[in-house]
């Protein structure tokens, strides 16, 4: 035993000071040049851990070799098993044969006749890749090579062929995938679809990262029916506090789908930037200021609305509305004062141009927080707005608001009652430009200023029971108002614009000044609240007194209930009653259930304006929404969706389908409708889509975010009305 203990140490020693080699085993024999080792072989080699049945080593080759259930650990991300593996020492190579390697952290396994490497690199022989199950996966990969590099953990996969169980779904001559989680450069998962219109849809996104700051995502696309094109966007952070991107796109229309479709463009281009700083001024001028400042930017820009539609082939995704917005706002903030600028660019979808259109370009503004006095009994703040309300022709305007509230406030009898006081001052001054003459006081430069009052008496009651505590509050405002003064435009203009039948008058844009009523404002609200701080009632009643010619005319009833009658179950009410109208002007309803696997979800606005109906106008909205999930256990789930105006009978979008989850793998059907504009010849239009996706995922090489959707529109002649 003493001898073998020595010869094991000795043959240790010897490895290890050559080639940083340990071996250790229950048995060893050593002949000249030669070690082998039996029974409980370990072998120690750089970040290598190795065990077998038997090993042998030469000396003067450097070859080790290991026969039998060979199992090499690397680090504490990945298994090495074979049958037999050789390390070449002196070349630093390595073989296995067979090869199987498992990443632990992704769960990915590599099983492949062969696998050499050399440092880092990995060599391997025809074999398959999967996520799932070794003895039985759902899916697979089957390749006639691969490559491996250890350090930035990226394989290589070529002439892969997928298979979903024994079934061949999908060949690709250069397959590549990230073990870890780094941003690489690379094709991203592809997005198939069909249509009876645009024919085959293919997009290749291509991601390129070659530096930690910054990516590029390349996605052209082919609509074989329709005509071919792609988007781009470039993602940055050019400092810990800020980011970016920028998006840009353009698909061009064959003839023979803009001529058959009456587009009013035959291609479709366009732009998005958003920028967000929230310390861009220290960075930018190399300041040290205490207070936060921020800027964020988000332009937009496009011909039509189809930029926006051709950007997936997933309608559902985009929001789109018949104006696009842009803005630019900064901002500094300090404990006292806070200080902005705003751009905001209105662009109309619906009209071929914009040059009547308003744009505030830009709006200042100056706030003083909130200033307390004599122990917080008087409190004051200012907010001072200027807008440069402007457009490419015909009038503009530059209006500055000027806004001074002083409150009084105090409680009485053990703060039982409190009661408050404000002054609230406020001016408003208009100084006009353009190419319309100023003959009259239409468009003279003129100021408004006024002063108002609000007196409030409130008061706030809390009763614990056994099983809930009750809040109730109680309040009552009146609001009346004091002094004002006018001058030029709206000396000229207040009768005409305080006329709601004058409001699409040219002259009356700029007037935005609404008189204050002498109105009494009643407010009740409830709370009702379980022993763990659960909130299982809300309820809220709000109504308006108004006082004009020494008579009382009642506004609006408003009534809001939220009540969570079970832990799954909650209801929530929102309407308000028009005493003139003998009617309800708009009623909200939302009842939802969570449990037992459902999550179900409906809602029905209705909402009536009182307006005359015309045939290019309806006064009435009537709007059902629903929402239907069912989980049946962790592998199945089902859901679908309805969106429908009951006033115009139109559908505006639907789905259904199921989802169906393993550890290793999701497969999706899915039913939609969606209805999406579209801007023709004709003027502003839509289109009534129908769809059938089908869902792929591939865990863990996909995910469910990012996953493979194969869609296919379904012929205008299976469709219904529009």
């Amino acid at each position: 035993m003493l001898r073998f203990f020595f010869l094991l140490l000795s043959t240790v020693y010897l490895l290890y000071a050559t080639s940083k080699v340990e071996i250790y085993a229950t048995s060893m024999d050593s002949h000249d040049d030669k070690v082998k080792a039996y029974n409980g072989v370990t072998v120690i080699y750089k970040d290598y851990f190795l065990t077998a049945d038997e090993a042998k080593y030469d000396r003067k080759s450097g070859i080790l070799e290991l026969f039998g259930n060979v199992r090499a650990t690397k680090g504490k991300n990945y298994k090495l098993l074979g049958k037999y593996a050789k390390l070449n020492i002196s070349k630093k190579e390595r073989t296995f044969k067979p090869f199987f390697m498992l990443e632990k952290k992704s769960k990915v396994w590599i099983s492949a006749d062969e696998g050499c490497a050399v440092d880092k690199d990995y060599d391997i022989k025809s074999g398959v890749l999967s996520g799932c199950n070794p003895n039985d996966p759902l899916w697979q990969m089957q390749f006639s090579s691969s490559t491996y590099n250890a350090d930035d953990m990226w394989l290589s996969l070529y002439n892969t062929r997928i298979y979903i169980y024994d079934i061949p779904v999908l060949y690709t001559p250069y397959f590549g995938y990230s073990l870890d989680t780094r941003r690489r450069t690379g094709l991203l998962v592809p997005a198939f679809g069909m249509s009876d219109k645009e024919g085959f849809y293919y997009e290749q996104p291509f991601y390129i990262a070659e530096q930690d700051w910054w990516d590029l995502e390349l996605k052209p696309q082919v609509r074989t029916n329709r005509g071919y094109g792609g988007y781009t966007t470039f993602r940055f952070t050019d400092s810990p506090t800020s980011k970016g991107e920028f998006t840009t796109g353009y698909f061009k229309e064959k003839d023979s789908y803009f001529t058959d479709e009456n587009l009013l463009n035959d291609s479709h281009y366009g732009f998005n930037f958003r920028y967000d700083n929230d310390d861009f001024i220290n960075q930018w001028f190399s300041t040290s200021l205490e207070g936060q400042s921020g800027i964020y930017v988000s332009i937009n820009n496009m011909n039509d609305v189809d930029y926006i539609n051709l950007s997936t082939n997933d309608t559902t995704q985009n929001t789109t509305a018949s104006q696009v917005l842009s803005r630019i706002n900064l901002f500094y903030n300090t404990e006292k004062n806070y200080f902005g600028s705003y751009f905001k660019y209105y662009k109309d979808l619906t009209k071929e141009t914009n040059e009547d259109t308003l744009q505030q370009i830009p709006t200042f503004q100056y706030h003083r927080y909130l200033d307390t006095f004599f122990k917080d009994h008087l409190l004051s703040s200012v907010d001072l707005k200027s807008h440069n309300i402007t457009r490419e022709i015909n009038k503009k305007v530059l209006q500055t608001d000027l806004n001074i509230p002083l409150t009084l406030q105090t409680s009485l009898f053990d703060e039982y009652l409190n009661l408050s006081y404000t002054a609230y001052m406020y001016a408003q001054h208009s100084s006009f430009s353009g190419d319309e003459k100023v003959s009259t006081g239409k468009y003279q430069d003129g100021i408004f200023a006024r002063e108002h009052n609000i007196l409030s008496i409130s008061s706030e009651l809390t009763k614990p029971y056994k099983d809930f505590t009750h809040v109730v509050d109680f309040g009552i405002t009146y609001i009346f108002a004091g002094e004002d003064t006018k001058s030029g435009y709206y000396d000229y203009n207040q009768d005409f614009c305080s006329d709601t039948e004058n409001i699409d008058d040219p002259r009356c844009e700029f007037y935005n000044i609404s008189d204050v009523d002498e109105i009494v404002k009643l407010g009740f609200s409830q709370y009702l609240f379980d022993l763990d701080g659960t909130q299982r009632i809300y309820h809220r009643l709000a109504q308006k007194i108004f006082y004009k010619n020494d008579s009382n005319k009642l506004g609006e009833l408003e009534n809001e209930l939220d009540y969570k009658i079970t832990s799954s179950i909650n209801f929530y009410n929102n309407m308000f009653y028009n005493y003139d109208e003998h009617s309800f002007s708009k009623v909200l309803n939302k009842i939802s259930y969570n449990g037992n696997g459902f999550n179900l979800s409906l809602s029905h606005l209705y909402k009536d304006t009182f307006l005359t109906t015309t045939d290019t106008y309806t006064p009435y909205t009537s709007y059902i929404t629903s929402s239907a999930t069912y989980t049946y256990n962790e592998h199945y789930s089902y859901y679908a969706s309805l969106d429908y105006d009951l006033e115009k009978s139109f559908k505006k979008s639907s789905n259904i389908g199921f989802l169906y989850k393993k550890r290793c793998w999701e497969f999706g059907l899915k039913f939609l409708e969606n209805t999406r504009p579209v801007l023709t010849q004709d003027g502003a239009s839509s289109v009534n889509d129908r769809y059938v996706y089908f869902t792929i995922v591939l865990k863990p090489i996909m995910r469910s975010s990012t996953s493979s959707n194969l869609a296919i529109r379904l012929p205008d002649s299976l469709k219904g009305e529009e």
